[in-house]
């Protein structure tokens, strides 16, 4: 006999706290929350897989939803396979990679559908489900990377990678990590080994997160798919590099220990060891107590602060900390989809008749940019004065006289903007459009809506608004900049009751029905 919600609940709420169950894991929510199903009931289970049979101690009860915490995976899922990478369920990057890529899609993919079916469910008029689009590289993918400094345990040998799952404290090296190339893990592994070789005495320390003691923090690579230019910058403290009280000479010390790493990594390159090339090294010196990587002082020790990277026929000059899209190849998936989504605008070689395009949260403008030759003007605003920077050379660069940039928060810049929009691109942070901004995009009344999400439950979230100031949902689709992880990009298009657009239609996908 089926029980009815509230049954359920009741027999929820009779679990305790540190109670151990054994369950299997019937589906993995967005974006990694395993549903367990015990005989009282499902418990949420973090980086849990569909399929697994799991030992599960519950670490919460509230509302009649349980919380569980994986105590150890008892059998496999029968998707699983053995994972390409040896540090798999250590570290704390990758989620899916013991899933077959297909088995990663097809998870994502349901996350998303599960979310906006909801969502839409009071939407009469139908809209088209177009599917996930692959990453066209799912192995050595990314193309920025930051490495931290620490031990795996305590008082253990120095470690250089990603925080071990669960922990903020714990580094585990990861020297054989797969979704990075080959040119990443030699500079890893040689940065590792060169700091390790001062011991004693002369051992050089991390910097502790808690006590906010030590030197070494980060290390910080970055490198373009198509020109296989590199950027590698040691990010450390302005402490004294010994554990000991700082000497006079200590200044001359600090300057040959910079001057040791700068050679040990032109060694890979002159030795022919990396497929790509240098084009800066440097040194950035954080004194910041959070664990963020940033600068109070960057020194190039080799080369210049950036490099170029080539997308869709333009090309982009990329700083340190310029936000750019990790995955380069599947960033040209997204933004063709989007392209695609955004249709035929008027033409920037016709400006006068071509319309008025707002790129909301612009980033270094690299969506504006690539809209310019659909568009009659593109409006980027982007909060971060450096990213805005970095648009405006990036557009004279690529000859774009109808890209225009402004810095400061959406939730202001709009009411400064004479012009208005006839169409709109939104690409909010992971948190989705402010509250206090969504109402002024709004009343802008455009036809048309490109909603651009890292984070589907912040879309299903603002969406909801969408739906009762008048637009509806008419397209989607998933684009997988993240393989093995548990992220996913999710583009939709919205259109005002009445309007339809005349984008490209994707028939070989099948239909939701609101």
């Amino acid at each position: 006999m089926k029980m009815t919600s509230s049954q359920t609940r009741e027999r929820t709420e009779q679990m305790k706290k540190g109670q151990v169950y054994e369950a299997t894991v019937e589906r993995v929510d967005f974006p990694n929350k395993g549903i367990a199903r015990t005989e009282e009931g499902a418990v949420t289970v973090k980086n849990s897989l569909p399929g697994q049979k799991i030992k599960l101690g519950i670490s919460k009860v509230r509302n009649g939803k349980a919380e569980g915490r994986l105590l150890e995976v008892l059998e496999r899922s029968p998707l699983e396979t053995d994972p390409p990478c040896s540090h798999f369920g250590m570290c704390g990057g990758c989620t899916y990679l013991s899933l077959p890529y297909e088995e990663q899609l097809r998870v994502k993919e349901n996350q998303v559908k599960r979310l906006l079916a909801t969502c839409l469910a009071e939407q009469e008029e139908e809209w088209r489900w177009e599917g996930i689009r692959e990453s066209p590289q799912i192995y050595g993918y990314r193309n920025k990377m930051e490495f931290t400094f620490g031990d795996e345990v305590k008082d253990g040998p120095l470690a250089l990678g990603m925080h071990k799952r669960g922990s903020f404290y714990d580094v585990v090296t990861v020297g054989d990590c797969h979704i990075v190339d080959e040119d990443y893990r030699l500079i890893l592994n040689r940065v590792l080994e060169y700091f390790s070789g001062y011991t004693g005495e002369d051992k050089i320390p991390y910097y502790h997160r808690m006590r906010h003691q030590g030197y070494l923090r980060h290390l910080l690579v970055r490198k373009a798919a198509h020109t296989g230019e590199i950027l590698a910058a040691l990010v450390t403290t302005s402490q004294c590099p010994w554990n000991d009280s700082c000497a006079a000479e200590s200044g001359a010390g600090e300057k040959k220990l910079i001057e040791g790493f700068l050679e040990s990594l032109l060694e890979l390159e002159h030795d022919g060891k990396l497929k790509g090339n240098f084009a800066g090294i440097l040194h950035i010196i954080n004194d910041s107590p959070g664990d963020v990587v940033q600068s109070d002082l960057t020194k190039v020790l080799y080369g210049r602060d950036y490099f170029y990277e080539e997308l869709l026929g333009l090309r982009f000059k990329v700083s340190v900390f310029s936000f750019f899209q990790t995955n380069t190849r599947g960033a040209e998936v997204l933004y063709e989809t989007v392209r695609e989504y955004v249709g035929d605008l008027g033409g920037a070689e016709n400006s006068d008749a071509g319309r008025v395009v707002y790129d909301l949260y612009s980033g270094t403008g690299t969506i504006a940019q690539l809209m310019a030759s659909a568009a009659g003007q593109v409006i980027g605003v982007e909060i971060v004065e450096e990213a805005v920077q970095a648009a405006v050379r990036n557009a004279r660069e690529n000859g774009l006289d109808n890209c225009r940039f402004l810095a400061g928060d959406v939730l202001k810049v709009l009411d400064t903007i004479a012009e208005k929009p006839d169409f709109i691109i939104l690409d909010p942070p992971r948190d989705g459009v402010h509250p206090r901004a969504l109402p002024k995009i709004l009343a802008y009344g455009v036809e048309r809506i490109v909603y651009i999400s890292c984070k589907p439950t912040s879309l299903v979230r603002d969406l909801g608004e969408f739906l009762k100031h008048g637009y509806r949902m008419e397209r989607g689709c998933c684009v997988d900049m993240f393989p093995h992880t548990a992220n996913i990009e999710t583009i939709c298009l919205l259109s005002r009751r009445g309007q339809v657009s005349h984008g490209k239609q994707c028939p070989e996908q099948g239909e939701f029905t609101g």
